[in-house]
């Protein structure tokens, strides 16, 4: 299922494995992140200097980084999941690193890049980015695991702009803003 606009959304149900796959051939260095908040109240952050652990708390994981220094080609980063249990919010994100840095619009309006979520029965669900030329980080989608009949994946597709990335609160005020 293709969830190509703002606002649209899927049921993901139950699974074993929920694996989000951003790919892009462009050259850029997009970063895939997921925020999230637990029952708890507690928010973290899995990105590419914490890559995460899918068998304890928060039971997510990142691939690694791809398209570092700007590098085309057939890039991809994994985030893998496996429990949502105790989660209520997963905040699935990617940024451009070096706009980032700079404080300058990103190069998601000229790239190629693709969300994909799959889960281990190889039900997909294709999350188009649609920003405009707005900001260098953006929330692509997110999983909202606050109903009793299951969690909601929700083309979320908000950007805002970061002059340098120092803290979650950061990129909280994107997702909350």
């Amino acid at each position: 299922m293709e969830l190509k606009q703002k606002g649209s959304s899927a049921n993901v149900g139950s699974f074993k494995q929920l694996m989000v796959t951003m790919k892009w051939t462009t050259a850029a260095d997009f970063d895939l992140a997921a925020a999230y908040e637990d029952k708890s109240g507690k928010k973290g952050l899995v990105y590419f200097g914490e890559l995460g652990d899918l068998n304890a708390f928060p039971h997510m994981q990142l691939s690694g980084d791809e398209g570092v220094g700007d590098k085309g080609g057939n890039n991809e980063e994994i985030m893998r999941i496996t429990k949502l249990d105790d989660m209520k919010y997963v905040w699935i994100l990617c940024w451009d690193y070096g706009k980032v840095q700079e404080g300058s619009p990103a190069r998601f309006k000229d790239s190629d890049v693709s969300l994909t979520v799959t889960d281990d029965k190889g039900i997909s669900h294709k999350v188009t980015l649609d920003t405009g030329d707005l900001g260098n980080v953006a929330l692509i989608a997110t999983i909202d695991n606050t109903s009793p009949i299951g969690a909601k994946l929700i083309n979320a597709s908000k950007a805002g702009t970061l002059k340098g990335l120092k803290t979650l609160q950061q990129l909280i005020d994107i997702i909350e803003g």
